[in-house]
């Protein structure tokens, strides 16, 4: 055994449980925050609504996690969902307000649109590859 990876594998498998435990925790307690210290969810809502009306995707993914989110009927088996929601929204949101329109288009597109699969380059065929290509360049 010890020839192989199958010795570190085994010796790191408490580990694997520990990270999977602390994740759960920490999505636990985001749902916790939101509703139990309104101010949070607030402070969230507010920053959210800075970036309505800039991208039709994240439009739909604000009013998706509103209406998941006031869903309180088991929740806690949707927490890392819910809190993955958030972050990617929250990503979508800064975006938009900040960033080049291409650049939040295609971000808000691949992680908020309807053909979010989790995998990294699933932009839609109408995405201006060469626009954001080239700023990243520095053309």
């Amino acid at each position: 055994v010890e020839e192989s990876i199958m010795g570190r594998l085994f010796r790191e498998t408490p580990v694997n449980s520990i990270w999977e435990g602390s994740g759960n925790v920490m999505c636990l307690d985001v749902m916790r925050a939101l509703h139990k210290e309104l101010e949070t969810g607030a402070a969230y809502w507010t920053e959210m609504e800075l970036a309505r009306g800039g991208n039709a995707c994240l439009e739909r993914a604000l009013d998706g996690l509103r209406a998941a989110l006031a869903d309180t009927a088991s929740i806690e088996w949707r927490a890392r969902s819910l809190s993955e929601q958030m972050a990617l929204i929250w990503q979508g949101a800064l975006l938009v307000q900040y960033a080049p329109v291409v650049v939040a288009d295609a971000f808000c597109a691949s992680r908020l649109g309807n053909s979010w699969s989790g995998a990294y380059g699933t932009l839609p065929a109408d995405t201006d590859f060469s626009a954001i290509i080239g700023r990243a360049l520095g053309d």
